[in-house]
Order: structure tokens, then sequence, then C-alpha cells
């Protein structure tokens, strides 16, 4: 996300808002999710009074399915809509069911998945006026990216940086991934910013 003047320094690790006992409570329900549309057809009814306070608060999570280290599903949440590991558990079944970039997952696929949960921070508005003020309020590495000009919308998660390491490109493809020409700029465009948290 060329950087003039000097980038803001990218903070370091933060503390995890959730115990081990409550991540490991959300990738269980994630699996559990899994096994049961493979198994029911369905996805599960998730009881949010059965997990520890923290997961029955709103909140927002992408899940990310990969196979033999290739994308094999992701769907999410940008904004909390329900309790979060109601939104983990379906997100979770959609990204193994209802991607539409992908069939639906066989049990055989079942051993060697790989399952990821980001759980969002709170979408935060960047009041840019031009592409280049927003390719220099970036922060790589560091920043989810939200890219509205409706009725298009798209959104990379943080962990894009990895494949796409410079601003320009990064936004470019968003861009594309929303439809729009890899130059596009407009006065209705609108960016909203967030992190994540890997579990």
């Amino acid at each position: 996300m060329p950087r003039e003047p000097c980038p803001e320094p990218v903070p370091g690790p933060e503390p995890s808002r959730f115990s081990v006992e409550e991540q490991e409570a959300l990738r269980r329900g994630a699996w559990e999710s899994i096994r049961h549309g493979l198994e029911q057809g369905r996805a599960p009814k998730v009881l949010p009074a059965e997990y520890p306070p923290p997961l029955r608060r709103w909140g927002a999570a992408f899940v990310t399915l990969e196979l033999g280290g290739s994308l094999r599903g992701c769907v999410g949440s940008l904004e909390p809509r329900r309790p979060l590991v109601v939104d983990v558990a379906r997100n979770a079944f959609a990204a193994a069911f209802q991607d539409s970039r992908f069939p639906r997952l066989s049990p055989a696929e079942l051993p060697n998945l790989e399952l990821h949960i980001s759980v969002l921070t709170p979408l935060v508005a960047l009041e840019v006026e031009s592409r280049q003020e927003l390719l220099q309020g970036l922060r790589p590495g560091v920043d989810g990216l939200v890219l509205e000009d409706p009725p298009y919308r798209a959104t990379f998660l943080p962990q894009v940086w990895d494949s796409l390491e410079e601003p320009e490109e990064f936004v470019e493809e968003l861009l594309l991934k929303a439809e729009l020409p890899r130059d596009h700029w407009s006065p209705t465009l609108r960016f909203h910013r967030y992190t994540v948290e890997e579990l």
C-alpha cells in the first residue's frame, strides 16, 4: 500500500481478546459446523448460551479454508450481525459448502483441510480525497480494507498483503475484485479499514 512521507510504524502484536479456552471453543464450533454439514447437509443450530460470555457478544469474522496450501473457501462478515460464535460457525459452513467459487466440500477433503478464523475489529472510515492519500495512509500487513462505490463492494483481509505487498497493487486488485477498473476513482468511492485477530 510508493510511500512518502515515512510510513507510520507497524504496531506490535496486541494481547488476544480471547482466552485459550475461548479460542479453542470458536475453532471447535467451526469444525463441528463443517462436520455437521458433511453428515446432515445443513448448518447446525448453535446455542450461544452454551459458550463463554465473550463469544456470545455480537462480532464479525471471516473463516478461510485451505487445502494443500491453496484457498478452498472463504466467507465472512464485515460487521457484527449476530453472536460471534454463531457468526464463526455459520461462516465455516458457508466457506465449506456455499462459496460459489468452489464445489461443496467432500468428506475425502476433510482430513487435510486447514481452517483459519479472522475476528475483525470495527470498521474505521478512511477520510481520503485522492488515491495518493489513500496509498500513503494504508499500513501494509496490518490493514484490511473495504472498498465501496455502490452498488460495488469488496474487501481484502490483512493476510492478502502476503501476496500483494505494494499499496498500489493491493488497491488495484481490490478494485478489480469489486468489478471496477483498476484506475477507478469517483466522489462516491469510500474506504474503511479494520484489523483482525487470527485464531
